[in-house]
């Protein structure tokens, strides 16, 4: 048999962030060594321009101003192009990165949410001459267009077929139809999705979603090398049969990549397919794999700390304003709380800003907010878009019974519910629940056990993969939030 078709260059999700965050960072100091040009060609104007007004004639003092020029470059500047790489931090992702509508938004908020920030410590600096406006302007704008250039070409690459993956699933079941559900979903996508092999006779001749049962384990190897695949993704739940197994192994002796279902779908949604994992799946996730170090809980905790006093203080600052048009609007309380449940299922009470009408749950059921639910008041609804109802759980946050970053805390009776209706749902309490969190920033409302599953995906993903950088990257995602006013 003729050697299995492998393409040379096949870009994973992990590969694909590190050539974008180091294409933008290429952008990003290019954009900074510009800067500095401009900035040196406007100081120098403005040197040539005091000397003309006290006389020198125009020839001497083009040649006196450069002698004369004192920039004074302050060591951060030179750290701009770090800075950038926070600002698009949205943008990483490779679905978002392959998409023109998502990278464009990414290029134009991050450099204004870069000129908010600058106004800021522009505003409270005690030196303003300190900070270079010229150089700031300049580099906001030559990023933006350097890396608007860099992501064209990349877009460009990213989506030519010759470089994507080429992927074959193994088994038309249950799950392999989840990874073509979600596979349609996605634009652009990941990679090319050739079709299914499956053992069950029945199947051959048909389709899954639009994608063809090409035939049964033991072509196998003719129909890598006819379709030129280049990863075959297991999608079997239970026992795999011996034949099936072999080929498998055969495949992968010839250097074609073999993955799982799960490890796929985290790949394509950053979920964890709750509906698709064996019961064990907790035990060897959470206990065998994943073991976060005492490092990071150190981390974590100074991060929680730090970032609850910060948040602290910017409630103090919003709560006459905020309490008063809630008592303008709908009368007291201000505040409402209710019991939550935190790591390991302890019970605690979180507080926030009412953002609903009084007696939302007359009949004391706890019931799920909706979109454009009728008991969330005007008030409350800016509230809820800006995250400022959030604000009182710093507090809780500054007393560690919750943490920045982590699961949203769900009320007991809720709890009790899904956990009979969902797989692994408690399995959400294994960390602390958190004021923002990878499900908060990536889904909406949820109105019912299904979309509670999806959230719950999310969740896991969050539990299981859990660091540092992805609990910063959340947390500058809902200052984005925030500031778009998009929160729920």
């Amino acid at each position: 048999m003729a050697d299995i078709y492998r393409p040379r260059l096949r870009l994973r999700p992990s590969e694909q962030r590190f050539i974008l965050v180091l294409g933008d960072l290429i952008a990003s100091a290019g954009a900074m060594l510009l800067a500095l040009y401009v900035w040196y060609r406007f100081s120098l104007a403005g040197k040539i321009e005091y000397l003309l007004e006290r006389g020198y004639p125009i020839e001497r003092a083009e040649r006196l101003a450069p002698q004369l020029l004192n920039l004074n470059i302050p060591v951060w500047f030179y750290l701009l192009p770090l800075v950038w790489l926070l600002l698009m931090v949205d943008s990483y992702e490779p679905h978002a990165a392959a998409s023109w509508r998502k990278t464009l938004r990414g290029i134009a908020v991050a450099p204004i949410v870069g000129l908010l920030g600058y106004s800021l410590i522009f505003t409270i600096n005690q030196d303003p001459n300190s900070l270079p406006r010229i150089g700031i302007g300049a580099f906001l704008l030559f990023a933006s267009i350097l890396t608007l250039m860099w992501r064209a070409a990349y877009i460009r690459l990213y989506t030519s077929s010759g470089l994507m993956r080429r992927v074959l699933v193994v088994g038309a079941g249950k799950a392999g139809n989840s990874l073509a559900e979600v596979y349609r979903k996605l634009s652009p996508p990941p990679f090319l999705l050739i079709g299914y092999i499956d053992d069950d006779l029945k199947k051959q001749g048909t389709s899954v979603h639009g994608f063809a049962v090409l035939g049964t384990s033991e072509k196998l190897l003719d129909i890598i090398e006819d379709y030129q695949i280049s990863d075959i993704v297991v999608a079997i739940n239970g026992e795999i049969m011996g034949g099936t197994f072999q080929s498998i192994l055969d495949a992968q002796e010839k250097g074609i990549e073999i993955a799982r279902m799960p490890i796929l779908y985290e790949e394509m949604t950053q979920r964890v397919p709750v509906e698709h994992l064996e019961s064990d799946w907790v035990i060897r996730s959470f206990v065998d794999q994943v073991r976060v170090s005492g490092m990071y809980e150190l981390f974590k905790r100074l991060m929680d700390i730090v970032g609850g006093l910060l948040g602290t203080v910017i409630f103090l600052f919003v709560l006459p304003f905020s309490a008063l048009a809630i008592v303008l609007e709908s009368g007291l309380p201000v505040f409402y709380s209710q019991e939550r449940l935190g790591k390991g299922g302890r019970i605690f009470k979180i507080r926030k800003f009412r953002s609903m009408c009084q007696n939302a749950e007359e009949d004391g059921e706890a019931k799920l907010a909706a979109v454009n639910d009728p008991r969330v008041t005007k008030v409350g609804d800016f509230l809820r878009r800006t995250r400022l109802d959030e604000m009182p759980q710093f507090i809780s946050v500054l007393t560690g019974e919750m943490s920045l970053v982590g699961p949203r805390a769900e009320r007991p009776e809720l709890v009790a519910q899904f956990q009979k209706q969902i797989p692994f749902y408690r399995a959400r309490l294994l960390v602390k629940p958190g004021l923002t969190g990878w499900a908060q920033i990536n889904y909406g409302y949820v109105a019912s056990v299904k979309e509670t599953m999806v959230k719950l995906e999310y969740d896991l993903y969050y539990i299981k993969h859990r660091t540092l950088t992805m609990d910063f990257n959340i947390v500058l995602r809902t200052v984005g939030t925030v500031l778009r006013r998009t929160g729920r």
